[in-house]
């Protein structure tokens, strides 16, 4: 092993920039990309308020439990460590490698991939060209990251903070100036007599919500790199949910004001015809922009907090040593950094965005829930209590994984196929793991 392997990871972030990093990565994917299908799925706006509600309250109860498991072990890596700790080498490989071949690039492509439409309608570009500009913008955010968690997290303070300001002015310029028509809201409990059946359009809305708040359990990854993590991480968590649920509210109500869901064309550019509303022409490309530099923040973030699992895993001797390595000059683990930038430039090649989207989201989804009921299993293992406790425990972590044993079950009988797939890919890692990596485990 060479001399840079045994070079540690520099703590170097605090509050804000962590902060930023989960609401960042959180409103990027989701109000930008999804709210138009998910109203449409559910058809009333009353149902879609309840959905936002419940999702934002299962966000919270996970980010909750996260907090404490990160209080416990607080190092890089994020649920593989607990998984580990929990459950042993073999569990915490199989996420491991569900993160490196399915969440982690899933996730990241889906976004470039949403990105690029937004450039397309600024100009003109036909779906290889929009492909190319996804993948340019992946690699050059990769090498950024690559030159240092400081110059990253710097990034993501700014765009998030621009980004919130940008969905502020819209709230207030879309209600001020009285473009919209309150009875787009109208019936606001009943469905349209023309709307699907309820299970399908509870899963859209559900799928669609779930992928909106998606990021909050990444913020761990980078735990490693967090001053005093137990005090700071569960603050971050909780401000940001707390943060992103009220911004997510209140900005799908402005979007169904200003635009029917009947006119929207397309559900990944819906911000841009809310912009044309507001200022024309002019204002569509307007929005385009703050889109593609938002989701450009949200990449960054992804980017910097993913391939810290990979790090931590090759620090274990489950994967490939050269991943864990540390730049001696950067501080940064360069190596897992590429990876994720390398297959997720491959999946945007190879899929499209609602392809992408189908593919992760259900084994994540199974992962997380996992992850979650591992904390039963590490309260009976360590009668140590750490710094932070989850609230309300057991009723916490009970609620989270009811919520996902509900969300299992829309997932799955929306979209049987993308979610066999995913299982599928995923296990392969255990003959993987028993040919490979098990030897090194154990010794």
């Amino acid at each position: 092993m060479s001399s840079m392997t045994s070079v540690n990871l520099r703590r170097q972030l605090g509050m804000w920039p962590i902060t930023a990093m989960v609401i960042n990565g959180m409103i990027a994917v989701g109000i930008f990309l999804v709210p138009a299908g998910m109203a449409k799925s559910v058809g009333s706006p009353l149902l879609l308020l309840i959905v936002w509600l419940m999702m934002a309250g299962m966000a919270l109860c996970g980010a909750l439990c996260f907090g404490e498991l990160a209080s416990r072990y607080p190092d890089a890596g994020g649920g593989y460590v607990y998984l580990r700790e929990a459950f042993g080498s073999q569990t915490a490989f199989l996420y491991g490698w569900m993160s490196l071949m399915v969440l982690d690039p899933g996730i990241t492509a889906t976004l470039a991939t949403g990105m690029a439409s937004y450039v397309g309608h600024v100009v003109p570009l036909d779906p290889t060209a929009m492909k190319l500009v996804a993948i340019s913008v992946l690699l050059f955010l990769t090498g950024i990251n690559i030159l240092g968690a400081r110059i990253g997290a710097s990034a993501i303070v700014f765009l998030t903070v621009f980004k919130i300001g940008v969905l502020t002015v819209i709230s207030i310029l879309g209600f001020g100036l009285g473009l919209g028509d309150w009875s787009n809201f109208s019936p606001f409990i009943e469905r349209p007599p023309d709307s699907g059946p309820l299970f399908g359009a509870l899963a859209g809305g559900i799928v669609g919500a779930f992928f909106a708040f998606a990021g909050w359990w990444d913020l761990n990854k980078v735990a490693g790199e967090i001053r005093n993590p137990a005090k700071i991480l569960p603050r971050a968590l909780l401000v940001a949910v707390g943060v992103v649920a009220l911004t997510y509210i209140s900005t799908s109500a402005v979007f169904m004001y200003l635009v029917p869901i009947s006119q929207v064309t397309s559900d990944e550019t819906f911000a841009a015809q809310v912009g044309e509303v507001l200022f024309g022409r002019s204002g569509g490309i307007i929005f385009s922009t703050v889109v593609i530099v938002s989701i450009i923040g949200s990449l960054t973030g992804l980017l910097m907090m993913a391939p810290r699992v990979y790090f931590a895993m090759a620090r274990d001797g489950i994967f490939l040593k050269f991943a864990g390595v540390v730049h001696p000059v950067f501080g940064t683990p360069y190596r897992a950094i590429a990876i994720q930038g390398s297959l997720a430039s491959l999946l945007v090649w190879l899929g499209t965005f609602s392809q992408i989207l189908d593919y992760f989201i259900f084994v994540a989804v199974l992962f997380i829930a996992l992850t979650v009921a591992g904390m039963f299993v590490i309260r009976k293992k360590q009668s140590e209590m750490p710094a932070y406790q989850t609230p309300f425990y057991p009723v916490t972590p009970v609620v989270f994984l009811m919520l996902t044993v509900v969300l299992l079950f829309l997932l799955f009988g929306n979209s049987p196929f993308q979610a066999l797939l995913g299982v599928g890919v995923t296990a392969l890692g255990i003959p993987v793991y028993h040919l490979v990596f098990r030897k090194q485990t154990r010794q």
